[in-house]
């Protein structure tokens, strides 16, 4: 299976671009897709969902224009705005029969199939109170759920660990591996590790287009054997960041330990492993 993104723009005005001449291709496995606020991770996905149309450019999935064939891709897609909303009156059972029904989706596996889900979100136990008394964290993972629902072969996930605690953000990181095998899965989060400890690919974005895309150890190599840390004084650091790319600061009472990018380091720095978050940080400086 294989997404083909052709130069996609997405203009909303006379100068305001949320795409521009887009191009990547999407094959099996999960693809990260990494980015500031504002850099396109949205619109992407919502283009390639359908919901919204290019201004220009095209996309195809195994040669189909789903443009002109919508349901191509709708079939097999399950999708996770940003935005995900809720009836808070249905309890979860009634929610996805709904959401099932939307789908075309029923049959005497249906059932089984919902508390197979609930019980993959850990929501079994909460499954019959109404959905409005969930917190943030449980909607969300009942928007996980309805994902799923239609066994889809390209999910999409637009910041699908806001509101997770940490053990949440583990077990969607499982669930979602197990299902990379032989679908797409789109995945846009704000919190690195997510992506790191799960993508098979990474795309960097930044004002609607693509600086890089390749497997992790790829976009890591852009900044190996260039991040290190230093310890400096408290009142050096305003300076420091005025020369150096500072990825992170830790205080130690008159002094602050830096990890930092840079081709000329301080003498004595110590050199550190690279990380998917150093090389994010250098790309979208």
């Amino acid at each position: 299976m294989r997404l083909e993104i052709q130069n996609i723009s997405k203009k909303y005005d006379k100068e305001k671009y949320g795409l521009k001449d887009y191009s990547i291709s999407i094959e099996t496995g999960i693809l990260g897709l990494l980015g500031p606020n504002g850099a396109g991770k949205s619109t992407l996905m919502k283009i390639i969902a359908t919901i919204s149309q290019p201004t220009s450019g095209s996309i195809t999935l195994d040669g189909v224009d789903i443009a002109k064939e919508p349901n191509a891709i709708r079939k097999i897609l399950g999708y996770l705005p940003q935005d995900f909303g809720v009836y808070p009156n249905l309890n979860a059972y009634e929610f996805l029969e709904y959401i099932a029904a939307m789908k075309g989706v029923g049959g005497s596996n249906l059932r089984p199939r919902i508390e197979a889900l609930l019980e993959g979100v850990n929501l079994t136990e909460a499954a019959k109170k109404p959905i409005g008394t969930y917190s943030g964290g449980m909607k969300q993972r009942i928007g996980i759920a309805q994902v799923l629902l239609n066994n889809p072969k390209i999910l999409i996930f637009d910041e699908p660990t806001v509101g997770l605690d940490p053990e949440e953000r583990v077990r969607f990181r499982n669930l979602i591996s197990d299902l990379a095998n032989d679908c797409i899965v789109i995945l846009s989060s704000h919190i690195v590790s997510d992506i790191e400890t799960i993508a098979d690919e990474v795309a960097i974005m930044k004002k609607g287009q693509l600086i890089t895309k390749g497997l992790q150890e790829e976009v890591i190599d852009t900044v190996r054997e260039k991040v290190f840390e230093s310890i400096i004084d408290s009142g050096d650091l305003a300076a420091f960041k005025e020369k150096y790319l500072v990825v992170n600061t830790i205080r130690k009472k008159e002094q602050v330990l830096v990890r930092y990018i840079s081709d000329s380091p301080l003498n004595a720095a110590a050199s550190c492993t690279a990380s998917l978050e150093d090389a994010y940080l250098c790309l979208t400086k």
